[in-house]
């Protein structure tokens, strides 16, 4: 068979059964690009630099292109390495890890709140989070069963980020800390109108609960995306 016959034979087999695309490598691209996200993100939190959270903004338009083109890759495919559903929820689920950050930013901008030590814990214990199911997706084309301690890891990090938030919850409501972290008794006239006082102290909370809650939602994100990654481990092995 010379090589024009060989190079028409390939062409045909192509066409009735075209080459599976790399989706760990793809699923790998968009886990890359979140945990840059969230040390960035845990960056501007430290800061509160706005230089910082428009980068923060730009990479997550850059994860939501991955997103897209990821999905059109999958919809495109003849065949898949793992479930259809599988690999369509991961890229959903990563992509939504990020999309946070984003949100995050963007309201503690329009609130003008400044960030807080709760939100800087809760970005920590999410940081590991996703660093943990990076290097879980990572192993799953060769060692899937060696993926399993990250999809734990991952798990881990939720439930502390749901402890975190608890606690959080609980400093913020507590209306001694407002007065003394917004209030000096050396200058403070007695006067104070107290329903004003009170009407601060609530619109202080409830812009803190906003940013508090998209952070427990992230949390709630990365155990769904962590038990999808023990699901595929169980699937692989």
């Amino acid at each position: 068979m010379n090589d024009a016959t060989k190079s028409l034979m390939q062409r045909l087999i192509d066409r009735v059964f075209p080459r599976m695309p790399d989706f760990y490598g793809l699923i790998n691209e968009q886990c890359d690009l979140a945990v840059e996200a969230m040390h960035l993100f845990a960056s501007f939190l430290e800061s509160a630099d706005a230089g910082i959270g428009q980068k923060v903004r730009e990479l997550e338009h850059r994860a939501d292109d991955l997103k897209k083109r990821n999905i059109e890759i999958l919809n495109a495919s003849f065949s898949t390495p793992m479930d259809r559903e599988d690999l369509y929820d991961a890229i959903v689920g990563i992509d939504h890890l990020v999309n946070y950050t984003k949100t995050t930013v963007y309201e503690l901008h329009l609130y003008k709140t400044p960030p807080d030590k709760c939100m800087r814990r809760l970005s920590k214990q999410l940081t590991v989070g996703v660093e943990a199911l990076r290097n879980g997706f990572a192993l799953l084309d060769k060692n899937p069963a060696d993926a399993l301690p990250f999809a734990q890891e991952a798990h881990k990090s939720e439930r502390k980020m749901k402890k975190v938030y608890r606690r959080g919850m609980v400093v913020l409501l507590n209306k001694d800390n407002f007065r003394a972290q917004y209030s000096d008794p050396s200058t403070t006239d007695p006067s104070t109108d107290p329903d004003e006082l009170a009407l601060d102290f609530v619109i202080y909370v409830i812009k803190r609960r906003e940013i508090y809650r998209h952070l427990s939602h992230a949390a709630d994100r990365l155990g769904r995306v962590s038990q999808l990654l023990n699901d595929i481990i169980v699937k692989l092995v």
